[in-house]
């Protein structure tokens, strides 16, 4: 064997691996922008009163179709309503949908997820089946079969998102949990006496969370997209609502005034980019 596929072979001094684990930790500057653009998201659905005084519903007629300009960033609307102003006051809506439409998803298809993993046998089957017969079905046409039943408002746009994500966290978690609970430490639990109770919530569940974590991350991004495409239909609020699909629905109708249409759909866009960014460098380091 020669010198240099000895070095190739030869493992890798300590110092280069923890050298190699700080850059790993090191977070980017595509993250670092990426979470600045949440903050701002977040902090315009806390407190829209902060960002912007313009009034969201009433326009003023003078101010028809005014294109953006240091008096309004993102231009005026058919009826004189600063744009800007109707897209942060909108934030609250499509963010606040978006969370509770991850929450049912992670909840419910997580607990399916571990129970089936876990549990095995019968209660697998079962499970699992159910779970094949919800992937089988596009999930945007179960949300609009969902707030189709429910009636068109948002919060139901976030259920019937949240509803059609289920399927997808608890096939995750059921993944996550099979190869968790076949681990040592888990085995050694169940050896020691441990109840299966004890060894699913204590052990199991934190191990196999991680990646659906990181899943519910990214969901974030497409239940953002989901139910703004559902407002842009006509399944959410109607107006004087101003959810950000909404305003793109509305914006349309006005070709002569493009930036009724691309400031919503940037401000949308540049906040599912920034929750996938984020996503993809949780699943690295993780």
């Amino acid at each position: 064997m020669t010198l240099s596929a000895v070095a190739r072979t030869a493992p890798a001094p300590a110092g280069s691996r923890r050298a190699r684990r700080r850059s790993a930790r090191r977070i980017p500057p595509s993250v670092l922008l990426s979470v600045l653009v949440l903050i701002v998201v977040v902090a315009w659905s806390v407190a829209p009163g902060l960002f912007t005084s313009q009034d969201p519903v009433n326009g003023i007629p003078a101010d028809l179709f005014r294109p953006p300009s240091a008096a309004h960033w993102f231009g005026t609307d058919q009826i004189g309503r600063d744009v800007f102003s109707r897209v942060v006051h909108g934030t609250a809506s499509s963010v606040t949908s978006a969370l509770v439409a991850v929450a049912i998803g992670l909840v419910v298809g997580g607990l399916i997820g571990l129970l089936s993993g876990f549990l095995g046998g019968i209660v697998d089957a079962t499970l699992a089946r159910f779970v094949d017969v919800l992937l089988a079905i596009p999930s945007f046409l179960m949300a609009v079969v969902v707030v189709s039943a429910l009636g068109f408002e948002t919060i139901n746009a976030a259920i019937a998102t949240g509803v059609s994500a289920v399927a997808v966290f608890a096939r995750v978690m059921r993944s996550e949990v099979l190869k968790t609970r076949s681990a040592v430490f888990v085995e050694a639990a169940l050896v020691l006496g441990g109840s299966r109770w004890h060894v699913l919530l204590r052990h199991v569940l934190p191990n196999a969370s991680r990646s659906v974590l990181q899943l519910a991350v990214l969901q974030f991004g497409l239940s953002i997209l989901t139910i703004a495409s559902l407002a842009f239909l006509g399944y959410g609020d109607p107006p004087p609502a101003s959810d950000w699909g909404l305003l793109v629905s509305i914006g349309k109708d006005y070709p002569l005034a493009p930036w009724l249409v691309w400031a919503p759909a940037f401000v949308t866009i540049l906040t599912v980019l920034s929750l996938n960014r984020i996503s993809r460098w949780l699943r690295k380091t993780a």
